[in-house]
């Protein structure tokens, strides 16, 4: 053999990791098992008892009996072995499988909650909710803890995995297919029922025949179907001839097949008449002349011809004569019946053809013809339809005459192409007028009484006797590759045609007598020849038809023979040639035959069976003696024209016994050569094989197999393995000489599996094995059986003389030299050996087996010296015993051949090593079942050299996977054959030493190695996989050795007790349970191989390893599964044992916590959720910082890094397999287990839970509305642990658990179909899923909650103080926030209660999760189900209770902060729950006889009246959620009420900058922000004193003054140190430096750059003192871009556009005569304003009752309709005074920190609004707000307004000023615009200008005044117009220099307006008062004005 290195391939290195040494199982099982182990074992079944055994099932027969051949006739050989293939029952090797348990699900309720609608905000008038029992009523803490887990571990599902969806199926390489059952071919089946076959004349008896042509392969593809539907007068004409009717023979229906569908398959009904004087044309023409409707006037003719038709039939009723034929198109019927389209006569199809009773569509299913060749894969899906179609009423009214001369089968298929061409044949065909009627249907169940072609009747058998049914054997199109399966032997003989055209008699209407002989007497002839309708089932003649006066006819005749099984040289077919005389002569007899010749064909030439094309002469005389043992060729007789081929015929077979294959035909006939009986020389065909010569040929024969064509070979296939095992096994011994021929007998079974893999025509299962092959050995392949005849085989004589001449271990073994013996004791040993072997042979059976033969020896009668004797004398003696006991050992010589096989063979064998590998365990499984196993320990089953054969092919095949995979790069290949090796290990676990197997995993596992790529571990884990899936896998894992409790320690982990005093090792011995060990790598073997694998799996971080992680979670996972849903594992001491096995895992998984991806949480659409880390401090609201750190994945900072290089789905799978372990290991080992851990591993547990339930949140998603949700929380999730009956399944209907070899679960088990990957779900099914999904959310969040209470109980008191009570008050937090079911919230609830109960620590540290606490239940409080709001206040009143003596204000503070966020941020909140919830808390405050006695009562009542007085508001904020003004109005109302209360006045803040921040209103938004960090600016002030801080508001004022309205209230108030306040994360610098920056972000999004470098200034210090120079890089950079805006965007910016907006009117309510200024978006027009406020407050008072006041005149209230709601909306300006104007230079500063905002009224005394410029007045409005803009609203109250009027003469210099004004601008400007310059010059200098400047002067100018008052205002004018025309002078000079050319005149036109303007103004300019120029005289100075202020004042 050499060394096995030699074997292994060159690239081997070293392995990644060692394969740890595993135990030996029988010695550990045998030495070491405990009682208590052994009943544990027995709960798992019978182990170690075999579950692999091999059993015989009876075939499936589907005729009531098997067909077999008649008895009383000596089979041959061959005949006999096929007879017996085809009826011994299948041996099929069978797993003990136990079958797993239907998962349950709870039985959920509908129960709706009932909503309350009460008005009456008085807490005390409402009824309180029902109060949770017992809520005090517990005597100690652990009572308590008691109490709460029997509630938490009643109505749970006991099966997790049922609740999860099912792992991929495709990564279930566990499941191995069991191969189809091998049965006997059908294609797709049709029934055809004849009805009718109608003419216009019913004159005498008709007979039709059906067969299906495929005009495609040209070819008859079904046999003939004979019926008649003549009426009982037709019947008594042929009486005379007809001696007796079968009723098999009454068939009118019949099933034919298709194997391969084509649009060209017709359907052909020939019909025929009894033979009758006259050409056919003459027969027809009655029938096309003569009308069934004219048959009164016919009637004498019908009468006539009915006559001359019973005459005919009385004389000539045995003869036929072809009349007429139809045809219809199958494909064409199918589909027209699939796509449902009536088809009627005007439209019939080809063949003239209709349909009726088609009402509804079918549903096709294509169903793919058996082959994979091109010539198939094209057919068109329309036309594959055949098993699924509309039955179909077929009526074919075109029938054709036939043509007397072209009646062959070639000619009907020129006929059919025609048809298809035309609808006609060409050549023009006369029809005959009638009608066929048929029903046409798919068969899917057979109907009752149906025979099968063979005429054995069907199951299902008829009760009654109804008319058969019959099935038409099909002659497939093209090859069938499907095993012959049943005994079947027929033969069909066609004649074709006849030529006696040169004979000179008067031979004209031939016929042709076949008869089927077996010698030449008259009597010879057998009935073995099929009858036709109403007549006998088998005929010993028959007769073709006869085509009056036709010396050479064609015949289309079909004769059907059943073959006798056994055929001898005198079985011949016998034709006779007769004419017919059609018309009796007087002359003649009675007889009308007339003798022509005869011919013959023998059935066998040289013993094979004769068909194909035969063209034969005719004998003229009499037939010679002895004829049919020539051809036809020989005898010396009178041959018809001189010996030359007249009649042409076709003979086929359909036959399961002749191979009709040379190779397969000379192999057969020499394999039974050697079982004796036969005479030598052989002969073999034309050659004769002397003795000598049959080891030669046999070989030759057994090589040329594989060149045997593949359809016979198929055919065949389990009959040529039987026959080449047999040789592979036996020792034959042929002339006296050892055949040796195992190993080219092996070598052709390799060549064989080669040859059917490769081929492209055979299928392959989806582990890439050829489907026959597997199909055989699972269900055919037995051990060989001994010889028939065991002393012609091996004599006594020939065994010893065999072993001198070869000494051999086997029949095989090259490596052992064969030298005759040469020494002198030859004669002496060949004698005792003679003698031994007759002793043997007396004394043992044939075959017997070693195990019994080597212990009888020593009891037999041979003496001992003799014994002694012949071991001396011999050293061939054990030789002999071997050969003996080897002779049946088919197994270790198949290995043998394995190991010494070389070359290609070897190659091949390696390469489709799971035909080997099911073949050895096959045959091992059978030696197995005839052992004694009670005598015969397992280890000693098998030889110590079969064992070595195993361990080289196992090394073997796994280097060759390494071949494939590294040189050849065939990864799929390689895979098929790693998964084949481990299917072989895993059945070799049921059969051999189980220590042995292990052994050779261990081989394989170090053998393969992981450093060349990936795919090698993708191998290792499907291999252990394979092998994990084992049905004893956790005996095989000695799973009940694991330690599924804790010791038993001195320290019991009681929370009362230290641990201080448990010893280190003990502690160190429990941390090594959760390891992954080298002791439990050795004990529980596959186990540890299997978690070392998804430990390094799971070690490869990058990217390209996520398959890998799936593969090896995926492994985990199902396996984990499979014990979840297996019955044996029902008891929960099991199933902490089976947990224990996988306490490693757990470890795995929290060392993996920093891959884990489970963002599947980040979508959620819980209430409060936040984003990921970034928008952190910016974003989240106050309340939800802990929440937001958990769901962001860091809540313990225990994470070294955070990358998920885990898929989502992948961690969901992992984490589940956590949470199956945690739920069902020991709790006590758990709890000890924790108590040892470290802190940082407690941390990353702690934190692994939070992801659990992350991932495990119940999604929405599922349902899809609102409505839905709510529906599902109050109703579907209420029982949600209720075990109750099996919920129905989506789909409505159990799953058959279909065939799957070594499956101990089944996924169709599990509630979670495989219709999760549908889109199209029903909503029964959507609700089916929600529900489930549900269920699996409960259930996971349990066990995460049980876990908690097992860690908090494991902590004493004295450790409380750590971390870890806050560490799971976090993640019970995180549990509360994400989407819950009842069930869980009332045990988290009861858990919080604990927790409060237990101690004030969570009050004393942990301010923060107090806030969170407080807001979470708060948050249930206000829930729409009662029982969640039942036990939200049970615990918010055990908060209040339990901190009353020392944390009672801080409560209070967190209670209504927490409502204070509720009810700003939730949009689903409703208040009058909340409200009932208050109730109930007061309600437990007066009911708690404890606390009577103190304030508590009191103090509780307080708070709630304060809630509700908050509720309250916030019942008012939802009336104006659309009136986004109102509703900031409300908030800042609120936030302001807060002001002595800064933690819920931030809040406010910050919910009030979100709303803004929602409607884009970014500087109110930042503003808000600003106001909270200058509230938290002063209460760092009171803090702390450093200098870099801000000193308080005051700092802020340069960002907005209206900041000062945050100072602190005074010290002695509030301390902000003390009571809790002042206490959320805001209120530290990196706090106010969050909210800084998020304001000067929100200030550059809304375009205020100047603010943001303002903010900055107050950041940057504090930065700078912190070092904390990366920021501040980003601020200067972020200072950079402000700086850049102002300077790029420059005067381009838009900023806020002013309105005031007045109210007016009863309906208004508050509003009523306020007055606001509106600040609106940049360029808002007043109607977009004025439409918006139209539009929702037309809403709220009803739009006929609002009306909109278009002007800005003043409003007088008596004059308004007090039943209308009037508003008033103003543009205004913002305004500024002289002095102001000074400072506000840029754009920026005339629009930020505005207070004072202006609008004019133009009006006239006459009332007017308008008049002539002498008397037209204006009246300027000063309106002055709270605060300035911008400020945290977008609306201000006015609270100044003042009013000044402007006369005519102050209204024209006004005018004057702006026009002068303008015009400056636009002729300073840098880039003067020349259209705007002309069109102000158009204005100013125009000569058509109305109230234009020279009017305006003509009015004011002209005179004097003659009031003193007006000189001032006369003096100004004149200057004022001074300055105007110097202006456009200049105006008019720059446009001189921007005009164009063609402008020129236009400018001449300007300058000539100009001067004239100019010289018009001249004489009024230079006049001037002289009264102005005296001296000023101080005293007497008073300023004129008209304004009426001053007028009032006076």
């Amino acid at each position: 053999l050499g060394s096995l290195p030699t074997l292994l391939p060159p690239f081997t290195e070293t392995p990644s990791y060692e394969a740890v040494e595993p135990l030996d199982l029988e010695e550990f099982l045998m030495s070491q098992l405990q009682s208590g182990d052994s009943a544990l074992m027995q709960e798992l079944g019978d182990f170690p008892d075999d579950d692999l055994k091999v059993e015989q099932v009876e075939k499936e027969c589907r005729t009531v009996k098997h067909s077999v051949p008649a008895d009383g006739v000596e089979l041959e050989p061959h005949v006999r072995d096929c007879v017996k293939s085809y009826t011994q029952p299948w041996l099929v090797k069978v797993y003990l499988i136990h079958m797993v348990k239907s998962p349950t699900l709870a039985g959920l309720t509908d129960d709706c909650g009932r909503t309350l609608t009460s008005s009456d905000f008085n807490l005390r008038c409402l009824t309180p909710d029902q109060r949770v029992e017992g809520l005090l009523a517990f005597s100690s803490h652990e009572e308590l803890d008691r109490f709460n887990q029997d509630a938490r571990q009643g109505n749970r599902h006991p099966e997790l995995f049922a609740l999860y969806p099912p792992a991929d199926e495709e990564e279930a390489v566990e499941i191995r297919p069991i191969p189809d059952c091998p049965k006997e071919h059908t294609g797709d089946r049709i029934l055809i029922r004849c009805q009718a076959i109608k003419f216009e004349i019913d004159i005498e008896p008709v007979f039709a025949t059906m067969a299906l042509f495929d005009l495609k392969e040209k070819k008859k593809i079904s046999e003939n179907f004979y019926c008649d539907l003549n009426s009982e007068q037709f019947r008594n004409f042929l009486k005379p001839h007809t001696p007796h009717v079968d009723h098999s023979s009454l068939a009118r229906s019949a099933i034919f097949s298709v194997t391969y569908p084509s649009t060209d398959i017709y359907l052909v009904i020939k019909i025929e008449k009894v033979l009758q004087q006259g050409e056919i044309s003459d027969c027809a023409d009655p029938y096309m002349t003569l009308r069934e409707c004219d048959s009164a006037k016919n009637k004498d003719k019908l009468e006539k011809l009915r006559g001359q038709a019973e005459a005919f039939c009385q004389r000539l009723g045995r003869y036929r004569m072809p009349f007429a034929w139809a045809t219809v198109n199958i494909m064409d019927v199918i589909t027209t019946a699939a796509v449902d389209r009536d088809v009627t006569d005007s439209d019939s199809l080809k063949g003239g053809l209709y349909f009726r009773g088609w009402n509804h569509s079918i549903d096709r299913r294509a169903q793919l013809p058996r082959r994979n060749s091109e010539r198939y894969s094209t057919i068109d899906e329309h036309f594959c339809s055949i098993s699924a179609f509309k039955p179909a009423t077929i009526t074919i009214s075109t029938i054709f005459k036939q043509e007397g001369d072209r009646l062959s089968d070639e000619d009907l298929l020129k006929f059919l192409s025609d048809i298809k061409k035309t609808s006609t044949p060409q050549r023009r065909i006369k029809t005959i007028s009638g009608s066929i009627k048929l029903d046409m249907s798919p068969v899917h169940d057979l109907p009752q009484s149906c025979l099968s072609t063979e005429l054995i009747p069907l199951i299902p058998v008829a009760e009654k006797n109804i008319r058969p049914v019959k099935e038409v054997l099909e002659f497939p199109s093209s090859e069938v590759y499907v095993p012959h399966n049943i005994y079947r032997n027929l033969l069909y003989v066609y004649p074709q045609r006849l030529n006696f055209v040169n004979r000179l008699t008067s031979a004209r209407n031939i016929t042709i007598k076949i008869q089927f002989m077996c010698g030449e007497d008259v009597g010879s002839s057998l009935p073995v020849v099929f009858g036709k309708s109403s007549g006998p089932e088998f005929v010993q003649e028959v007769y073709t038809p006869v085509t009056y006066h036709n010396k050479s006819p064609d015949f289309y005749e079909e004769v059907k023979i059943a073959l006798p099984a056994r055929l001898t040289e005198r079985h011949h077919l016998l034709f006779t040639f007769y004419h017919i005389s059609c018309q009796q002569k007087q002359n003649q007899s009675g007889s009308c035959e007339t003798l022509i010749g005869y011919s013959w064909l023998p059935i066998l030439n040289n013993d094979r069976l004769q068909t194909g094309q035969f063209c034969l002469p005719i004998v003229l005389d009499r037939l010679p003696v002895n004829y049919s043992l020539h051809s036809p060729e020989a005898p010396p007789v009178k041959w018809m024209e001189s010996h030359k081929g007249l009649f042409n015929l076709e003979v086929q077979a359909v036959s399961s016994v002749h191979t009709q294959d040379n190779h397969l035909e000379r192999f057969f006939t020499l394999c039974h050569a050697l079982e004796g009986g036969a005479t030598f020389p052989l002969r073999v065909r034309e050659e004769k094989i002397p003795e000598n010569k049959l080891e030669h040929e046999l070989k030759l024969s057994i090589i040329s197999l594989s060149s045997s064509s593949l359809e016979p070979l198929v055919l065949f296939l389990h009959l040529v393995l039987d026959k080449l095992f047999t040789l592979i096994m036996q020792p034959m011994v042929i002339a006296g000489q050892t055949a040796n021929l195992a190993q080219i007998a092996f070598e052709s079974v390799v060549s064989i599996v080669n040859s059917l893999h490769n081929s492209q025509e055979l299928n392959r299962d989806q582990q890439g094995r050829n489907s026959l092959l597997a199909s055989y050995l699972y269900w055919v392949f037995r051990l060989p059986d001994p010889p028939r005849d065991m002393h012609n085989s091996a004599t006594a004589a020939t065994v010893g003389n065999m072993l001198l001449q070869s000494r051999i271990r086997s029949s095989s073994n090259p490596d052992i030299p064969g030298h005759p013996h040469s020494s002198p004791e030859d004669n002496e040993v060949k004698n005792i050996f003679s003698d031994f072997s007759k002793f043997l042979f007396s004394v043992f059976p044939p075959w017997s087996k070693l195990n019994q033969l080597l212990p009888m020896l020593g009891n037999t009668i041979i003496d001992e010296i003799t014994f002694k004797v012949l071991a001396a004398k011999c050293t061939l003696f054990l030789t002999v015993v071997c050969l003996l006991c080897l002779l049946q050992q088919f197994h270790e010589e198949l290995a043998l051949q394995m190991v010494v096989s070389t070359g290609v063979c070897r190659e091949n064998a390696y390469k489709y090593a799971w035909f080997f590998f099911e073949l050895l365990v096959k045959s091992m499984a059978q030696h197995v079942s005839q052992l004694d196993k009670n005598n015969v320990p397992r280890r000693s089953r098998f030889s110590d050299r079969f064992k070595d054969d195993i361990t080289t092919i196992v090394s073997v095949v796994t280097a060759e996977i390494g071949t494939i995979l590294v040189k050849q790069q065939k990864v799929e290949q390689a895979e098929k054959v790693n998964i084949s090796l481990a299917f072989f290990l895993y059945d070799l676990l049921s059969l051999m030493d189980r220590g042995f197997v292990f052994q050779l995993v261990k081989n394989y596992c170090n053998q393969v190695d992981v450093l060349f790529t990936s795919a090698y571990l993708f191998m290792r884990l499907e291999f252990l996989r394979i092998l994990c899936s084992h049905e004893h896998y956790l005996n095989l894992s000695l799973f009940f050795s694991s330690p599924a409790s804790a010791p038993a320690s001195p320290c019991p982990s009681i929370s009362s007790q230290s641990s201080g005093s448990c010893s280190f090792q003990e502690q160190q011995r429990i941390l090594g349970l959760f390891e992954l060990s080298q002791e439990f790598k050795q004990q529980h073997y596959l186990t540890g191989l299997l978690l070392t694998e998804l430990s390094a799996a799971l070690d490869m971080e990058s990217e390209g390893y996520v398959d890998t992680h799936r593969k090896a979670i995926n492994a985990i996972y199902s396996l984990l599964c499979s014990h979840d849903l297996d019955h044996r594992c029902i008891k929960p001491e099991v199933r902490a044992k089976v947990a224990a096995l996988y306490l490693p895992l757990v470890g795995i998984i929290i060392d993996s916590t920093n891959y884990l991806d489970f963002t599947v949480s980040d979508s959620r659409g819980g209430k409060n959720k936040t984003g990921g880390p970034e928008d952190d401090l910016e974003n989240a609201p106050l309340i939800n910082q802990s929440v937001a750190m958990a769901i962001a994945g860091n809540p313990f900072n225990t994470l070294g890094k955070s990358v998920a290089t885990l898929a989502a789905d992948t961690s969901r799978h992992l984490l589940v397999c956590f949470l199956w372990v945690m739920k069902n290991a020991d709790r006590s080992l758990i709890q000890r287990w924790t108590v040892d851990m470290p802190p940082s591993q407690l941390n990353k547990l702690l934190e692994l839970l939070t992801i659990c339930i992350s991932c495990f949140e119940y999604r929405v998603s599922l349902l899809k509305s609102q409505q839905a949700k709510l529906q599902l929380e109050e109703a579907l999730l209420r029982g949600m642990g209720a075990r109750g009956e099996m919920m129905k399944r989506v789909g409505g209907m159990d799953r058959t658990v279909g065939q799957r070899e070594n499956l101990r679960w089944r996924k169709d088990l599990t509630q979670w179909r495989q219709t999760n990957d549908r889109q199209d779900k029903t909503k029964a099914e959507l609700d089916q899923e929600a529900i489930i999904s549900g269920n699996l959310a409960t259930e996971t969040n349990l066990i995460v909650l049980d876990l908690l209470e097992t860690i908090v109980q494991a902590v004493p008191l004295a450790e409380c103080k750590d971390s870890v009570v806050g560490g799971v008050l976090k993640v019970l937090l995180h549990s509360l926030t994400c989407n819950q079911s009842t069930t869980f919230l009332s045990h988290t609830f009861s858990t919080l209660r604990a927790l409060v109960v237990k101690g004030d620590l969570l009050f004393e540290e942990e301010a923060e999760q107090c806030a969170d606490l407080c807001q979470k239940v708060l948050q249930y409080c206000s829930s729409p189900v009662d029982d969640n709001r039942s036990q939200a206040c049970a615990t918010l009143y055990l908060i209040m209770r339990y901190s009353y003596s020392n944390n009672f204000s801080r409560v209070k503070m967190q209670v209504t902060m927490s409502l204070a966020s509720l009810v700003g941020k939730s949009s689903d909140f409703q208040e009058e729950y909340l409200r009932r919830s208050l109730r109930t808390i007061l309600a437990y405050a007066e009911e708690d006889t404890e606390m009577q006695n103190t304030q508590l009562p009191s103090q509780v009542d307080e708070l709630l009246r304060n809630l509700n007085s908050i509720l309250s508001d916030t019942v008012k904020m939802r009336e104006f959620q659309e009136d986004p003004e109102m509703l900031m109005d409300l908030m800042y109302r609120i936030a302001k009420g807060y002001q002595t209360s800064p933690d819920l006045r931030l809040t406010w803040l910050q919910n009030m900058a979100e709303k803004h921040n929602n409607r884009k209103c970014y500087t109110e938004s930042a503003m808000c922000l600003v106001h909270a960090a200058a509230l938290v600016a002063e209460y760092l002030s009171m803090l702390e004193d450093h200098k870099y801080l801000p000193v308080g508001s005051v700092t802020f004022q340069n960002i907005s003054p209206n900041v000062l309205e945050e100072s602190a209230v005074s010290d002695d108030i509030l301390s902000p140190d003390e009571d809790g306040v002042c206490s959320g994360r805001y209120f530290t610098e990196s706090g106010l430096v969050g909210l800084l920056e998020q304001a000067a972000e929100l200030f550059s999004n809304g375009g205020l750059y100047e603010a943001v470098n303002e903010v900055y200034k107050i950041i940057i210090p504090i930065l700078e003192a912190h070092r904390d120079f990366r920021k501040l890089a980003s601020t200067h950079d972020k200072l950079q871009r402000a700086f850049d805006n102002i300077i790029q965007k420059g005067h381009k910016r838009m900023f806020g556009t002013y309105f005031r907006v007045g109210f007016y009117g009863a309906k208004f309510g508050d509003l009523d005569e306020r007055e606001f200024i509106y600040k609106e978006p940049g360029i808002t027009h007043l109607p977009e304003i004025s439409h918006r406020l139209e539009n929702f407050y037309s809403q709220c008072v009803g739009e006929d009752t609002l009306v909109m006041i278009k002007d800005s005149t003043p409003v007088d209230r008596k004059q308004l309709n007090p039943n209308k709601a009037y508003i008033q909306i103003t543009y205004v300006e913002p305004y500024f005074d002289d002095y102001e104007m000074k400072d506000r230079l840029t754009n920026f500063e005339k629009n930020f920190n505005l207070r004072r905002f202006m609008y004019t009224t133009p009006f006239t005394k006459s009332g007017r609004p308008r008049g002539e410029l002498n008397e037209q007045y204006k009246r300027k409005t000063i309106l002055t707000t709270m605060h300035a803009f911008p400020y945290v609203k977008t609306r201000i109250n006015v609270i100044q307004k003042e009013e000044f009027d402007l006369t005519p003469i102050e209204v024209a210099i006004e005018d004057m000023q702006k026009k002068t004004r303008e015009l400056a601008v636009a002729t300073h400007r840098e880039q003067p615009d020349a259209k705007m310059l002309q069109m102000l010059l158009q204005g100013s200098v125009g000569a058509t200008v109305n109230q234009g400047p020279l009017e305006v002067a003509q009015v004011f100018l002209n005179e004097i005044p003659a009031d003193p008052k007006l000189f001032r205002h006369h003096n100004k004018l004149r200057l004022c117009f001074k300055e105007f025309i110097m202006r456009c002078g200049e105006a008019v000079e720059k446009n001189k220099h921007l005009i164009t050319s063609d402008q020129k005149e236009y400018q001449q036109e300007l300058k000539k307006n100009y001067n004239r303007l100019r010289e018009s103004l001249r004489p009024m300019l230079e006049r001037k008062i002289p009264e102005l120029y005296k001296p000023i005289i101080r005293d007497s100075f008073k300023r004129l004005s008209f304004r009426r202020a001053q007028e009032e004042n006076s």
